[in-house]
């Protein structure tokens, strides 16, 4: 029998549903503990009021499965408002992070062509790694004399945009040269619209929106600035090989399907958006996890070494014979997830363990708390690849990119971003963790270091 009742923690009191090892507990204000915390105290699932925002998070491999194996055709994500009130008030499009339905459907597909067949992906790793033997020659300049680089996670961040949108444009913004402050501009726009949009979301756009207060004002001009830039790459793109579309990445997406043009700006912002932050903070994780395991690094160095012979480049061919590469980037997100949680809304009554859950409810996600279960890894706070090249992991129990129909579109890429750059980085660099001062990770919408991270590059 549920009991009700009201306890009290740090002054805060708050109501409790006591369900025996699964608990829905009402908060009534944002805490700043991680939501992994509250499945340590509450169990696989509970239920967290965020001021207006009610949501529902999941933290079991045997209830993501679950999920997974009843999801609708058209699986819904969390309405992102202010996303969809700056579309409506420019009459934009929709991409594929706002879409639903048929609509979502007809755009997923026209992508999934061209990023989520392994075959469409190798052809892209000559690109990837033109921008990445630039970035190398631009580390050498950034380097103080003990290996240091001031501010890596934004250096991180420009080789994620240059990268991302030559595979995009076909063309480069100089983010490794002499840098375009067009590209610049670009990214401030995309970093202000990231800190205002989450404001959005827990108090009514709506609100924002009639009010005209400086938090709408900066998401729409940030919205503004993206669009623009977006907007005038690719109908260059478009207009350059409008005669042989199949030639290009962009244009035989476009041409090849039936989005409308601003389907198409939408799509491509979004993607755009997704992919730099979260593949260069993925990065910047994982430069930092194996700085700290010089046996790890030292395993890493001699498979690359191994597989890849001097002077030549990093290939897809070369990534299918890195088992260990491959294992300490998964486990590198598991520890520090990028995305700590992906959203569900639910389209139907769904049964999920013990509860019924109703239609409209809000599924939090919770990659984060996955990855720190002890039923699950072993050990769990300690960073050990190798437990990747066992078969006993449960397939549901890491989930960087989502699950299912909705999993991120860029998964691929950035997969092959992140390994060939993790090749390079191995390869030309030793890299050695400069104190032993624990790292917190914050959460802004993505997990960031709470500082600038103890690491130095030393040349091999």
């Amino acid at each position: 029998m549920a009991q009700k009742g009201i306890e009290e923690e740090d002054g805060q009191q708050r109501e409790v549903v006591d369900v025996g090892r699964n608990s829905y507990e009402i908060l009534p204000h944002a805490q700043r503990r991680f939501a992994a915390e509250y499945h340590q105290r509450f169990g696989k699932i509970f239920r967290m009021k965020l001021g207006s925002f009610d949501s529902v998070h999941i933290g079991s491999p045997c209830l993501l499965e679950s999920l997974y194996r009843k999801e609708s055709a058209y699986p819904q994500r969390l309405e992102i408002k202010p996303w969809k009130a700056y579309r409506d008030y420019r009459k934009e499009g929709y991409g594929l992070l706002i879409l639903e339905g048929k609509d979502w459907q007809r755009v997923r597909s026209a992508f999934q062509k061209k990023l989520m067949k392994p075959m469409e992906i190798v052809k892209l790793d000559t690109k990837i790694n033109e921008v990445l033997a630039d970035f190398m020659q631009q580390m050498d300049t950034l380097r103080n004399k003990n290996g240091e680089i001031e501010d890596l996670y934004s250096v991180l961040n420009k080789w994620s945009f240059e990268s991302i949108c030559l595979v995009l444009y076909g063309k480069r913004f100089g983010l490794q040269q002499d840098i375009e402050e067009e590209s610049l501009n670009f990214i401030k726009a995309v970093k202000t619209m990231m800190s205002t949009f989450g404001k959005m979301m827990v108090t009514p756009v709506e609100l924002h929106r009639s009010l005209n207060t400086k938090v709408w004002q900066a998401h729409t001009n940030a919205w503004d600035h993206i669009f623009k830039t977006v907007k005038c790459s690719i109908d260059s793109r478009l207009k350059k090989h409008s005669a042989n579309p199949s030639e290009d990445f962009l244009c035989d997406i476009y041409f090849g399907s039936q989005l409308s043009k601003k389907e198409l700006y939408a799509a491509i912002a979004e993607l755009q958006i997704a992919g730099v932050e979260t593949t260069a903070n993925s990065l910047l994780w994982a430069l930092y996890n194996i700085s700290c395991k010089p046996d790890v690094q030292a395993k890493l160095f001699e498979e690359i070494q191994n597989v890849v012979s001097p002077g030549e480049d990093p290939n897809c061919e070369h990534l299918k014979k890195m088992p260990y590469l491959k294992a300490c980037l998964k486990e590198s997100m598991r520890l520090t997830p990028s995305v700590p949680f992906t959203t569900r809304t639910l389209d139907k009554e769904t049964v999920l363990g013990d509860y019924a859950l109703p239609k409209g409810t809000v599924l939090m996600l919770n990659t984060y708390a996955l990855g720190c279960n002890e039923e699950y890894f072993s050990n769990w706070s300690e960073f050990q690849p190798e437990r990747w090249l066992q078969k006993t992991i449960h397939p549901f129990s890491h989930a960087p990119f989502g699950i299912g129909k909705r999993m991120c579109v860029g998964r691929r890429l950035a997969e092959l971003q992140l390994q060939l750059a993790l090749c390079w980085f191995i390869r030309k660099y030793q890299i050695v963790a400069t104190d032993d001062k624990p790292v917190e990770a914050l959460h802004l919408g993505i997990l960031i270091p709470n500082r600038e991270l103890p690491i130095a590059f030393k040349q091999r």
